[in-house]
């Protein structure tokens, strides 16, 4: 039988992903949720910089990371280095600082861009899931499972959790682009 919920549950999951891409986003202002999308290659494996340090952001435009193992250090300042966030790290001693200069006009205008973008691919796999829905309904309904009006009805309920996730998210990247403008 077809679940519906189980769509809708994806929409949300993909919307989810999309808010954790804009959290990592560099805004002007410090957040620790910049630092999500850094790896650093240690121990063997790549790990998220919250798993090798604390992470506080002690002003509005420093976020500190206190290193538990002090091997890491390096490995850390490297991996920031390499990021896009366009940060640049101060060693002192197991404490790594980072502090967040103002976006310029034409970072701000970068940063635009990025959001609609973000936006603009999970609106695609939002679409992608309703496509995926509908297939299945097609399915269920040449094998004779479920009835044509059934299928009419499911796909109205499918279309309106696709409208209704595209509507938050242009919401978001609405309000994001105007934090970035604003700061």
């Amino acid at each position: 039988m077809f679940d519906d919920a189980k769509y809708n549950n994806k929409m949300s999951k993909t919307y989810e992903v999309f808010q954790q891409e804009l959290s990592s986003l560099r805004t002007g202002r410090a957040n620790a949720a910049m630092l999500d999308i850094v790896k650093v290659d240690v121990y063997g494996q790549k790990m998220p910089i919250n798993q090798l340090g604390s992470i506080t952001t002690p002003e509005p435009r420093s976020i500190n990371i206190q290193v538990w193992d002090s091997n890491n250090i390096d490995l850390i300042d490297s991996a920031i280095k390499k990021s896009e966030l366009g940060l640049n790290p101060q060693i002192d001693g197991q404490l790594i600082r980072l502090p967040v200069p103002d976006l310029s006009e034409e970072r701000r205008s970068e940063i635009k861009k990025i959001i609609k973008n973000m936006g603009e691919k999970c609106k695609i796999s939002i679409r992608n899931i309703r496509r995926e829905a509908n297939d299945e309904l097609k399915k269920l309904a040449k094998d004779k499972e479920i009835s044509e009006d059934d299928v009419k009805k499911k796909e109205k309920i499918i279309q309106d959790y696709t409208d209704k996730q595209i509507n938050v998210i242009d919401n978001r990247v609405e309000s994001k682009e105007k934090e970035i403008m604003t700061i």
